[in-house]
């Protein structure tokens, strides 16, 4: 089988805070809480999923929260900015709504065809909101704070700062099956599926941190099993460090890091965020892969109490 990626996943990073997460990313920022779950290797963190209204492939970001964590820093070896897709009509929405809520913000710049608008989160993980003519809304969230006409359509991509970036580029398109794209200035754009890796030539930079605001991992996305298993066979002779697949409860994950140290994984879209929990209520309890039901109460009395999003609420 020919192994295949059809984009991203999923951004994972790191946050300090639990509830002041929550709050910006559901209230402010209009995600969906698709998922209440733990850290699987340390369940005493919880893990937060949010996208859209379903949790779909491509529109996700998630949280480890840990708190009072000491704020990261970026540099190279790793993924600076995480960039998310509105419509070209909601930019004056999204001015509005920045202003309202008291987040400083740069832009909108111009960036090619499209005009960005840059910020960061409350740990000062680095933000931009890029408008995207063709970013389709695939599961709207009806009950959300912000329209659905101006909700977030998804990841639009990555940047990842590398220094050399010549072997992460060519990573890119000789082993992970890449775009090479246009180049504006030190940055070389690379396409998946419509969403993009942009690598950022940063010389002589400090290596980046990883702790609260930083991004821990990039997910991308392979249909299924079959898929990802043919992608850890191509990666072995290549990335030797590639793990063995991990159960996620809603989907599946190899990880491995490229030339320049930043950490990937490859996660299957199946089984997904519904498994084992409607449509209706997803976000609105705490679920917890089976080998951790049985310490249920221990793990619920450890981790920090939070109030769940109006919108979330059972």
């Amino acid at each position: 089988m020919e192994p295949r990626l059809t984009g991203i996943h999923h951004v994972t990073m790191i946050a300090s805070d639990p509830q002041q997460n929550l709050d910006f990313y559901t209230n402010l920022l209009g995600l969906r809480l698709v998922k209440l779950t733990v850290n699987f290797d340390a369940p005493n963190v919880y893990h937060f999923y949010y996208g859209d209204g379903l949790g779909s492939p491509g529109t996700i970001m998630t949280f480890f929260p840990f708190p009072g964590a000491r704020g990261g820093r970026q540099g190279a070896g790793q993924t600076a900015v995480t960039s998310l897709a509105i419509a070209p009509s909601s930019l004056g929405y999204w001015v509005d709504r920045l202003l309202a809520a008291h987040v400083s913000y740069d832009g909108p710049s111009v960036r090619g065809e499209t005009r960005v608008l840059s910020f960061k989160d409350p740990d000062g993980l680095p933000l931009e909101l890029v408008t995207d003519a063709t970013a389709v809304l695939q599961a709207p969230w009806e009950q959300g704070p912000v329209p659905v006409d101006h909700q977030i359509r998804g990841v639009a991509g990555v940047t990842l700062w590398e220094d050399p970036a010549e072997p992460t580029s060519e990573f890119l398109t000789d082993v992970l099956g890449f775009e090479k794209a246009e180049k504006q200035g030190d940055v070389q754009r690379f396409l998946s599926n419509g969403q993009y890796a942009d690598v950022r030539s940063v010389s002589g930079f400090w290596s980046g941190v990883v702790s609260a605001g930083t991004v821990h991992h990039v997910a991308w996305r392979t249909p299924d099993d079959a898929h990802q298993l043919a992608w850890r066979e191509r990666l072995w002779p290549v990335a030797p460090d590639v793990t063995v697949v991990q159960d996620r409860q809603y989907f599946n994950s190899i990880y491995f890091r490229e030339p320049g140290g930043v950490l990937f994984e490859i996660a299957t879209d199946t089984p997904g965020f519904t498994i084992d929990e409607s449509p209706e209520e997803l976000g609105t309890s705490l679920k917890l892969p089976p080998r951790y039901e049985e310490h249920r109460g221990l793990i619920e009395d450890t981790l920090p109490k939070i109030v769940l999003p109006e919108g979330v609420r059972s």
